[in-house]
């Protein structure tokens, strides 16, 4: 049998928000002009995570993705495109 909690206690009522400290190391940077080129074929969810944090945290800064194929779709059934997504998240993005 499944214990039972006290009736003070809510079920999944409150979300609590928490960061974890990571280190990016930009494919190539230009530190004068603020300025960092990603290399990318492959475009996964974690990456584009990471982008959106690195331009958030870091406003100074201007990141362009340079894709392979900048038509492909961020996911099989999305519509999105890597191309598009950038667009969306105010990247500048160009075809490598």
């Amino acid at each position: 049998m499944g214990a039972t909690l006290p009736p003070e206690y809510e079920y999944e009522t409150t979300r609590l928000p928490y960061t974890t400290a990571h280190n990016y190391l930009p494919d190539f940077i230009d530190t004068d002009a603020k300025r960092i080129v990603e290399v990318k074929g492959r475009f996964p969810a974690s990456d584009r995570a990471k982008m959106k944090a690195i331009r958030q945290q870091h406003p100074d800064y201007t990141i362009e993705m340079r894709f392979q194929n900048p038509n492909t779709k961020i996911a099989k059934n999305s519509k999105t495109t890597y191309a598009g997504w950038c667009e969306k998240n105010g990247i500048e993005w160009s075809q490598a």
